[in-house]
């Protein structure tokens, strides 16, 4: 097993049920691929599910300092829970913060039947 983190996953992996995620809620996912471990986490808004990998652009450091925690108290945005960086649920782009002009980096999910799965 090797501890490199890697930054994208191939797409057609289920990752999970969308019933895992409450709707207005973000959950953490860890998969294990062949180059190493990727670390992301998405978000749900109704049927619609959007996936970035936990790195904030700012310092690279992972966003939620404490598990599944990526979302501002009304669930408006995306946060940085280190420096505070609000970001854009559908794109990811900074909203404020110390990452002017920086978004985050997608990770291409979907919802096929009743799961997410990578895109």
């Amino acid at each position: 097993m090797t501890d490199t983190r890697v930054f994208a996953t191939p797409a057609g992996v289920t990752i999970g049920p969308l019933d895992d995620i409450a709707d207005g809620a973000a959950r953490n996912y860890v998969l294990q691929l062949r180059a190493g471990r990727f670390h992301g986490f998405v978000v749900r808004q109704g049927a619609a599910v959007f996936g970035y990998v936990d790195r904030c652009p700012h310092m690279g450091l992972p966003l939620a300092q404490t598990l599944d925690a990526y979302l501002t108290p009304d669930g408006s945005a995306i946060t940085c829970s280190w420096h505070a960086a609000l970001f854009a649920i559908p794109d990811g782009r900074c909203l404020g913060g110390p990452c002017p002009g920086q978004a985050l980096t997608p990770w291409p999910v979907t919802v096929r039947g009743d799961a997410i799965v990578t895109a």
